[in-house]
């Protein structure tokens, strides 16, 4: 059915969102965010939204499929050279933030008050294949 839309990725931020939809829309994909103004406003509404939904025509959908297929969801060093699990050796690597310590939180209320953007997150990578988490040093 012409003009029914389909989500095909979700965000955490807009920033995200951002830079996945003008690569769709570079392969002449038309893309539509969703829920991306709440989230610039209100970061912390993120999970209880269900973040950034990015969506696509659904005649298009198999399309974006494939070119999100392509895109590497894997983490790389400043390098460009794919990172890997110290425990397993493997490949398969992201990054995952979060606001779990006293010093994280403690700054992401500082940064919520005065409206920017958080100064202090924990970065952490979580290995697919073992599922170990580690941070690079």
């Amino acid at each position: 059915m012409k003009g029914s839309f389909s989500n095909v990725a979700v965000f955490q931020y807009s920033a995200e969102a951002q830079i996945i939809k003008g690569r769709l829309e570079a392969e002449g994909i038309e893309t539509f965010l969703a829920d991306n103004h709440t989230i610039d406003t209100d970061p912390l509404v993120s999970n209880a939204i269900g973040g950034v939904k990015l969506r696509v025509r659904k005649e298009d959908e198999e399309k974006a499929l494939q070119v999100l297929e392509d895109i590497s969801k894997y983490s790389v060093d400043d390098e460009g050279v794919q990172i890997t699990c110290p425990k397993c050796g493997g490949e398969k690597v992201q990054l995952f933030t979060s606001v779990k310590s006293l010093k994280s939180f403690f700054f992401f209320c500082i940064s919520f008050l005065v409206y920017v953007l958080p100064m202090h997150i924990k970065r952490e990578y979580h290995c697919a294949a073992c599922n170990n988490k580690f941070n690079l040093k």
